[in-house]
C-alpha cells in the first residue's frame, strides 16, 4: 500500500519519530506552520496538495487538527484522507481531557511541544506578525500578548532531543517572556491511532 503524509511542521518531530522508516509512507511533506495565520489559504493549499497525490497514493494522512478552518476537509478532497483528532496540535498530543486539565491548573498557559519549542520566539513573531510595524521591537507586542500568561508548559513527547535542545529552547522562550517553566510527559498514542487508521483505509483500497 502507498500512503502520503502531508503535515504541519510543528508535528514533524513526532511524526518522523513514528514513520521515518515505515515503507508504507511513500510521500512525506511538512508544511510551514505559519500558514495557520491565513486559515482560508491554508485550507485551499492543503486541498491542492492532497489532490496532487491522486493516483500516486492509496490514502493520505493529513497531519493537522481542525485548526480553525479544516473541518470537513476529508469530504472535499479527491484522495481518501484521514486527519488528526483535536482542535489543535496540542490537543492532538495531550488528548482533550489532559489538555483541559492543564488549562484548569493554570489558565494562562503557553503549551510548548518540541515543534513549538524549536520555533521559539522567532516562530511566535512570524506567526503573529509581530514584526509588521516598522521601528517597533516585536517584543513590545509579545509582552502585550502574554500579559495574562503565567507559565510555559513543555510537553516531552519522547522524541529524540539532541543535547536537550527542545527543552532548552522551551526554557529560553519562557525566560524571554518571564513565565514560569513547567514540563510534563505524554505518549504518542493519539498519533499512533491515526496512523493505524490510515493504514487500514489504504489496505482496504489497495
Amino acid at each position: 500500500m502507498r500512503i502520503g503524509l502531508i503535515a504541519c511542521d510543528i508535528l514533524e518531530p513526532e511524526l518522523e519519530h513514528l514513520v521515518k522508516d515505515d515503507p508504507d509512507f511513500v510521500h512525506k511533506e511538512y508544511v510551514e506552520f505559519a500558514l495557520h495565520a491565513y486559515p482560508d489559504d491554508m485550507r485551499a493549499k492543503l486541498i491542492e496538495k492532497i489532490n496532487a497525490l491522486k493516483g500516486k497514493v492509496d490514502a493520505v494522512l493529513l497531519g493537522y487538527a481542525v485548526c480553525q478552518s479544516l473541518g470537513g476537509i476529508t469530504e472535499v478532497v479527491d484522495v481518501p484522507t484521514v486527519m488528526l483528532e483535536g482542535d489543535d496540535c496540542i490537543c492532538v498530543l495531550l488528548g482533550a481531557n489532559e489538555y483541559t486539565r492543564e488549562k484548569k491548573i493554570c489558565t494562562g498557559t503557553w503549551f510548548s511541544s518540541p515543534g513549538w519549542a524549536r520555533e521559539g520566539m522567532d516562530g511566535l513573531i512570524k506567526e503573529m506578525h509581530l514584526d509588521s510595524v516598522e521601528g517597533v521591537d516585536p517584543m513590545y507586542f509579545a509582552d502585550m500578548l502574554f500579559e495574562s500568561y503565567e507559565r510555559c508548559l513543555y510537553i516531552d513527547t519522547g522524541v529524540k532531543d539532541e543535547n536537550g535542545e527542545y527543552h532548552r529552547k522551551s526554557e529560553e522562550f519562557a525566560c524571554q517572556l518571564r513565565l514560569k517553566h513547567d514540563e510534563r510527559r505524554c505518549d504518542l498514542r493519539n498519533l499512533e491511532e491515526r496512523i493505524e487508521k490510515v493504514k487500514q483505509l489504504a489496505r482496504s483500497l489497495s
